[in-house]
């Protein structure tokens, strides 16, 4: 009897052990599932505070502590990329993360013991948005790769953040009379197209409201600096909330360095080769100059079809007229020395005629003085056929004046002196063009390049 007690007794300890571990297993399971299924909670949390019943997306948040005054919306702005700065079409391509948040009272939730930090959703039409609009946007397009580039988050204090990722071609006059040693200020603005001041106002975030990926690299620019400001615009409907943040390039001059100013200097100092070239070389001079000048003019329309037509004068047309000038100049000079070796050539054809005319005509005198037709009677009438001893006379009173002249005065420079050693006048104008052109052109680039270097940009 006793033993069977006992026996009953052990078997009922045994059944409850194991009534109280299947127990035990049940609670773990319900813990297991109640953490799985707490994506659900986020479910019924969104349906919740976003159901028609409780929220109209068509209605502006309120103010901060339910006021009635404008909805705050801080900015926040990310330049991924920054390319294609067209002179021509005054444009530049930006790609840029952009963040806008504010305060909704009635996304407010309770973050389950910290356990829920936000929720996000991927379509922002879901909530209210602010109507914010690029002022100087030209083109623009959302990035949907592999899936659309854009995300709302909700915190617990019902904070909204909306972050997006966009690429814009944006409007950016640009002052060129400086160009290429030029800076340019381009803008990116944005505002409020139907809620006034009243209602919506627009602030950048505090800290750091502009940022710029690192290793930023632009193709002909360098960014300098940039800086945030407010563009508020008052129409006839009221005024209107607007950020703007203005950014500062400085062009690159190497670029213009190796592909213009230097081929234009090789032109110039090229064309100037005819100086050193014989008068009489006529196709190589003529071929030289024509093939510098139809280079220089192909090259300065290239840069004038790169960039917009404008009304003023920019500095790389002070460059290239210049030297279209030198250029346009040697040929000239070699069309003065082309006269001028002509001139010579005649003069000197007209000394040997001359002095063969003397020649012939001193015969012809001793011929007849060997005759006896010439006597002391008649000697008289043939002294005005003479000329040999007038221009003896002429070039000895010459040289008497010219003594004169210089009694008492400095003798002649080294450089006259030097020039006079060349007795043609074509020989004279080469020799003074190689001093004289190269002379000129450095004088141009000192006050080239001090002029434009010392000129300072309006910058920001």
């Amino acid at each position: 009897m006793m033993t069977t007690t006992a026996y009953i007794l052990a078997l009922l300890v045994v059944l409850s052990t194991c009534s109280l571990r299947q127990s035990g297993a049940n609670q773990q399971q319900n813990g297991a599932n109640k953490k799985v299924n707490f994506r659900e909670k986020e479910k019924q949390i969104l349906d919740k505070i976003l159901g028609p019943a409780h929220y109209d997306r068509r209605i502006r948040p309120s103010a901060a502590n339910g006021t009635d005054g404008p909805t705050i919306v801080d900015i926040n702005l990310m330049f991924r990329g920054i390319s294609d700065i067209s002179d021509n079409k005054m444009q530049f391509s930006v790609i840029l993360t952009f963040r806008e948040e504010w305060l909704d009272d009635r996304l407010k939730f309770e973050n389950m013991q910290g356990r829920m930090k936000y929720l996000t959703l991927n379509d922002p039409s879901k909530v209210w948005m602010p109507d914010l609009f690029f002022s100087n946007e030209r083109e623009g397009h959302f990035h949907n790769i592999i899936v659309p580039n854009v995300y709302v988050r909700i915190f617990p204090n019902g904070w909204v953040l909306y972050s997006i990722r966009i690429s814009l071609t944006l409007s950016c006059p640009m002052n060129l009379k400086l160009f290429p040693l030029d800076r340019q200020t381009c803008s990116l603005s944005m505002g409020s197209y139907g809620w006034t001041t009243e209602d919506l106002v627009f602030l950048w975030r505090a800290g750091d409201p502009v940022q710029v990926t690192q290793n930023l690299q632009l193709p002909r620019f360098a960014l300098e600096k940039f800086k945030t400001d407010s563009c508020n615009s008052k129409t006839n409907t009221g005024e209107y909330s607007c950020l703007k943040v203005d950014l500062l390039f400085r062009r690159e001059f190497s670029y213009y360095l190796i592909t213009i100013y230097i081929p234009c200097c090789m032109l110039v100092i090229v064309s100037w080769v005819s100086f050193w070239l014989d008068a009489n070389a006529v196709p190589a001079r003529v071929s030289l100059g024509v093939t510098t000048l139809l280079t220089m003019a192909t090259q300065t329309t290239g840069i004038n079809n790169s960039l917009p037509p404008v009304s003023y004068t920019k500095a790389i047309d002070v460059w290239t007229g210049v030297c279209l000038t030198f250029v346009f100049g040697a040929l000239l000079e070699f069309a003065l020395v082309n006269y001028a070796s002509r001139s010579d050539a005649h003069r000197e054809k007209m000394k040997k005629q001359r002095k063969q005319w003397e020649m012939e005509h001193q015969a012809a005198l001793d011929a007849m003085a060997a005759d006896g037709l010439l006597d002391d009677r008649n000697s008289f009438a043939m002294k005005p056929l003479v000329p040999a001893s007038t221009e003896v006379i002429f070039m000895e009173d010459g040289r008497d004046r010219g003594q004169q002249r210089n009694d008492g005065m400095p003798t002649e420079t080294c450089c006259r002196t030097w020039i006079g050693t060349y007795t043609l006048r074509s020989k004279r104008i080469d020799v003074i063009s190689r001093i004289i052109f190269p002379l000129v052109f450095a004088v141009f680039n000192m006050a080239y390049w001090s002029t434009y270097l010392n000129q300072d940009d309006d910058t920001i």
